[in-house]
């Protein structure tokens, strides 16, 4: 299930993952098992990160972003062009402490 998020929290979000790089690239094969994989680690090292989508038109990344939303659990904190912001906290000793 998606984590979800009040206004204040995803503003507080995005203000921390600004200076970001994306941590995770989704090539022409798409949303992958391996991917998946590889974006839980992600999430459970950084807890915020941004993932860069190569796929050439809309309807197809948010088809992706969505996929990799509900396989991660992961909350969508913002999606511009062709990169996604995506929220989860740790299971133990989360880093980011969320506004309420």
């Amino acid at each position: 299930m998606p984590t979800t998020l009040t206004a204040a929290q995803n503003r507080y979000l995005r203000s921390l993952a600004h200076a970001l790089k994306p941590v995770i690239m989704v090539g022409d094969k798409g949303v992958t098992p391996a991917m998946l994989a590889e974006l839980a680690s992600a999430l459970e090292h950084h807890e915020l990160l941004k993932v860069k989508l190569a796929a050439p038109d809309r309807e197809e990344r948010d088809a992706w972003v969505a996929a990799l939303v509900e396989a991660s659990g992961a909350a969508l904190v913002q999606r511009v062009g062709h990169v996604a912001t995506v929220f989860r906290p740790r299971a133990k000793d989360s880093g980011i402490v969320l506004p309420r």
